[in-house]
């Protein structure tokens, strides 16, 4: 279902934005590109052009000594290669946590026995429909790894305090690292608490 569509609250109705008209500029195999005209909170009327994206998922992957499962990649985008915590798009009418099993082996390799779910986080609110969800899973068990035809990426493991320090220094800057960073922090405290269940292995009696 579409954000937009969800009624706002009653605190919220004089800031709402209510769609009048909507133009496809663009349907990717993945990605569509839209502008609308909208009603603002004081009657008048503003267009606004945002990217509608399937969703995605994130996995911070817990290594019996510590460490997380990490990838680095270039992202055409930005023209750089990024350190990231594994993750990928979710496929038409996939459940989130599927998603991260098949992510999660496809990228590293590994498969986990147990997984529990975070929180999601909405990555570029001003002009992306995109909703992450946020996965933890442990009990990490190594394989080789199923990489779609044209992926290129490395998998390594590091340190929580390694995370950090990229993050300060600027090597690491993805949005959706920098939210898992803050959920690892406070899991690894105990400042929160997660619900870990055991789980079958991508693909077991689908």
């Amino acid at each position: 279902m579409d954000s937009r569509d969800t009624a706002p609250a009653a605190q919220d109705r004089d800031l709402v934005e209510s769609q009048m008209a909507s133009q496809t500029l663009f349907k990717g195999s993945f990605l569509e590109a839209f502008r609308d005209t909208v009603r603002l909170p004081d009657g008048r009327e503003a267009v606004r052009e945002y990217v509608k994206h399937p969703g995605a998922v994130v996995v911070v992957a817990l290594l019996d000594d510590g460490r997380v499962v990490m990838e680095r990649q270039f992202r055409y985008p930005v023209g750089r290669v990024m350190t990231e915590f594994p993750a990928g798009k979710l496929d038409a009418g996939e459940d989130p946590l599927w998603c991260g099993q098949r992510e999660l082996l496809e990228e590293t390799g590994y498969t986990a026995r147990e997984w529990a779910r975070a929180g999601a986080m909405h990555l570029a609110i001003a002009y992306s429909t995109e909703i992450i969800h946020i996965y933890f899973a442990r009990g990490l068990t190594a394989g080789p790894r199923q990489l779609d035809d044209g992926e290129f990426l490395e998998v390594f493991a590091a340190a929580p305090q390694e995370l950090l320090a990229w993050s300060r220094s600027g090597e690491l800057t993805d949005a959706k690292s920098l939210t898992c960073l803050l959920w690892l922090q406070n899991v690894l405290s105990g400042a929160w608490t997660l619900d870990w269940q055991p789980v079958a292995l991508p693909g077991a009696d689908r």
